[in-house]
């Protein structure tokens, strides 16, 4: 292989030249003329080498520069001189102008910029490669560090570099360190984004991020992130940082600090040479819980944590072998994530200046929309951007069937005062005041599920914000019972969600819910006279009719301020092409709370029922299956092996006989918690309970409720850690029994006497 270049007798005879041409002539450019003598490539290595030599570079700038500019020169015009129209730019970390370094002249080899005379000279460098007389080991890895654009990828270090082609999931970061031990060190510039699946702990060692809403920082514990394939990816954004009172130096002697505590030294080479004092330094870690380690044990939420086939085929990615995977994150495309709406961010806002500046009370913020719009992530979303200006937030739960902190069939009032990120059943928590409804939807019995919410309203005392989840039951009866929720807590604030395309629901305006009929109230018609005066009659009759104490709904809105948020998201409202059904996330939110029954934490999984149960007496507790009428002498078979909510009712029934004690009527009664009826002994006449609350409030139960939210079925066929034949499970049973199957429910189909017709006269 040859290479032209210059006369070399041509340079040596110039002996006469002044310094400055000599100068000049030392940086010129390598010429490619078939004319100009040719010499061996070993000849042009040691011409180069002392070009390079009369440079007289420092250390610190040959760092900077490339080798294709400290061997291509300055850009030169046809007649030889500098042309200065074209300045140099800053330094370039990853797309982001690096302002911490003062000389504009250096380019550093993250976002590498060149000319194209150095792109050439590049590519003539990479040539002498292929010749095996040529020496290349000194120069070699510098080169190749080049020619991949400044992005290092290997087993410890990944060093990524943004450029315009680069794809949007490379730029998510500007370096991911294999720190050892299962974490990963992850160095962030401003506004860009990590969106990933799997879990981990985060920790932020310096600058500042936001995830889900919630903003983390140095000063903040290290938090446990969920990011299952059932729900919405997690996204960490790096955000804009600042000390008042520290320069930049400080500052980016401060952040190589921290690198170096926790790197060793091969590893933090690199990121100390290009770190900048506006990057964030995370340091992520894998973690495992109880409730993760339970229900990725069955089966079926086997890969629960890992990236779905179609996005790994979407994006081919090769996730096994990034620094992320040691700390059981799987880095997955920005657009997965979460996605908040113009609305949203304004809805916020709004919200959070309601909550910091308001005066006069504490705001009630209900949030309503149909099934599938997004509506319980954003009551998340909302509760992390409040905690990030208020120490507490209080939670009123309105929706049986998608509880955030309690089993399904709850309803509760939480104080929460940590952020949620992660989906319901990876933060299970003791509420200030649960009570058990018992089914996963509440049209069977409107009345009860009202008086339900009117016991826990009251125990709201006002003294910091409320978050109202409602039902995504917003149709017929269920707009009715939304009415009437509104009417009865008066909330400050109505966010309703709705995606672009669909109208499932009317605005809830304070003039609609003024005059909107309720399923228990009734509306005020916009006209005036007899009607008016009939309507107010009929309200003070029944509030005169309601006892003493009792709250009552407000016959009158006072008013709220409605904040419509536009869901964005593909498939918002679409029941059919969902990722996870409702049913899916009850039985994940049910194992979740079961895994507290765990001894022996993660890692440590054991059968359910090899736990050693409870024993209760039979006339020590009450029993009532709240969910539809069953005959008390078929009562214990639908005890058993059944999900019973722990209560405590008011009345004493004081049985004096060892029989068991059945109510006749659906109580409003506290509950501690839920537990698990493994066996009931006749002779002995004992409940045997399995249920993760402390033996004190055990002793102040005294009632089971069983409802229709049963034990998911994967607990009798594919529990963890069992080696023997299961329990409550037979395969001898006879399915051509008349009833034997499983009851089906078609809610669509009307008896006869609601289709419209009579029956035929004979």
């Amino acid at each position: 292989m040859k290479i032209s270049a210059l006369n070399f007798s041509q340079s040596v005879s110039s002996v006469t030249r002044t310094k400055k041409q000599k100068r000049k002539k030392r940086w010129s450019v390598l010429k490619t003329d078939a004319s100009d003598s040719v010499l061996s490539p070993d000849s042009v290595v040691a011409l180069q080498c002392s070009l390079l030599q009369a440079g007289r570079p420092t250390l610190k700038r040959l760092k900077r520069k490339p080798m294709g500019r400290l061997l291509a020169g300055h850009e030169r015009s046809e007649n030889g001189k500098k042309d200065n129209s074209k300045k140099h730019k800053p330094a370039v970390v990853n797309g982001y102008a690096n302002d911490d370094h003062k000389n504009e002249d250096t380019i550093m080899t993250n976002g590498f910029v060149g000319s194209e005379e150095s792109k050439t000279s590049l590519e003539e460098l990479e040539n002498l490669d292929s010749d095996p007389d040529v020496d290349s080991n000194s120069w070699h890895p510098y080169l190749k560090y080049l020619a991949q654009n400044g992005s290092v990828t290997g087993d410890n270090v990944e060093y990524v570099a943004q450029d315009e082609d680069t794809e949007p999931i490379r730029a998510s970061y500007v370096a991911a360190v294999n720190a050892g031990k299962g974490r990963c060190m992850v160095v962030m510039a401003p506004s860009q984004k990590l969106t990933f699946r799997g879990k981990c702990q985060l920790a932020c060692l310096y600058g500042s991020v936001q995830v889900f809403g919630f903003s983390i920082n140095p000063a903040q514990p290290p938090y446990d992130l969920f990011s299952p394939s059932s729900h919405c990816p997690l996204t960490i954004e790096a955000l804009v940082h600042s000390s008042p009172g520290k320069t930049k130096k400080e500052l980016r002697m401060r952040g190589k600090a921290v690198i170096k505590e926790h790197l060793s030294r091969a590893d933090r080479q690199l990121l100390l040479k290009d770190f900048n004092s506006r990057y964030s330094i995370l340091l992520l870690e894998d973690v495992e819980t109880l409730a993760t380690s339970f229900i990725s044990g069955f089966p079926e939420f086997k890969h629960l944590f890992s990236v779905r086939l179609k996005e790994r085929d979407k994006f081919g990615l090769e996730l096994d072998k990034s620094p992320l995977a040691s700390a059981g994150v799987l880095q997955v495309s920005a657009d997965a994530g979460l996605i908040v709406s113009e609305s949203g961010a304004l809805a916020v806002e709004a919200l959070i200046e309601a909550c910091v500046e308001d005066d006069n009370g504490c705001p009630v913020i209900m949030v309503c929309g149909t099934k599938y719009i997004g509506k319980s992530t954003f009551t998340r979303y909302i509760i992390n951007s409040l905690l990030n200006h208020i120490p507490c937030v209080e939670y009123l739960e309105c929706d049986v069937g998608q509880t955030e902190f309690t089993p399904p069939g709850c309803l509760s009032l939480v104080k929460v005062t940590e952020p949620l990120l992660g989906p319901p059943f990876t933060h299970q928590k003791v509420p200030h005041r649960m009570m058990y409804y018992g089914e996963a939807s509440c049209e069977r019995d409107l009345q009860h599920y009202i008086e339900i919410i009117k016991s826990l309203w009251c125990s709201y005392k006002r003294e910091v914000p409320l978050v109202i989840n409602t039902m995504g039951w917003v149709k017929g009866f269920g707009l009715k019972v939304l009415v009437d929720l509104i009417r009865l807590l008066s909330p400050t604030h109505v966010v309703q969600l709705g995606a672009r395309d669909r109208q499932d629901m009317p605005q809830l305006t304070p003039e609609y819910v003024c005059t909107a009929p309720g399923w228990h109230t009734k509306g005020k018609p916009q006209g005036k006279g007899i009607y008016m005066k009939q309507n107010q009659a009929e309200d003070s009759e029944q509030e005169r009719d309601e006892p003493e104490g009792d709250l009552s709904f407000h016959s009158e809105s006072s008013g709220h301020q409605l904040l419509s948020v536009l869901s964005e998201f593909s498939n918002a409202g679409d029941a059919n092409n969902a990722s996870c059904h409702s049913n899916i996330l009850r039985d994940m939110a049910t194992l979740g709370y079961l895994s507290q029954l765990q001894p022996l934490g993660p890692g440590h999984l054991l059968p359910l029922h090899s736990l050693t149960p409870f024993q209760v007496p039979f006339h020590a507790v009450a029993v009532r299956a709240v969910h539809c009428h069953v005959s008390p002498t078929h009562l214990m078979y639908t005890l058993n092996a059944s999900l019973v909510g722990l209560c405590r009712i008011p009345d004493d029934f004081g049985s004096e006989v060892d029989s068991a004690v059945f109510l006749s009527h659906n109580p409003v009664c506290e509950c501690f918690g839920i537990g698990i009826v493994r066996g009931i002994d006749m002779k002995r006449k004992l409940y045997y309970i399995s249920s993760p609350i402390d033996v004190e409030k055990l002793r102040l139960v005294n009632c089971f409720l069983v409802g229709s939210v049963c034990i998911p079925a994967m607990v009798f066929k594919n529990q963890p850690a069992i080696e023997e034949a299961l329990p409550y499970v037979s395969e001898k049973y006879n399915f051509c029994v008349l009833g034997a199957g499983k009851i089906k429910v078609k809610k669509m189909r009307r008896r006869r006497e609601h289709r419209g017709y009579s029956l035929p006269s004979r």
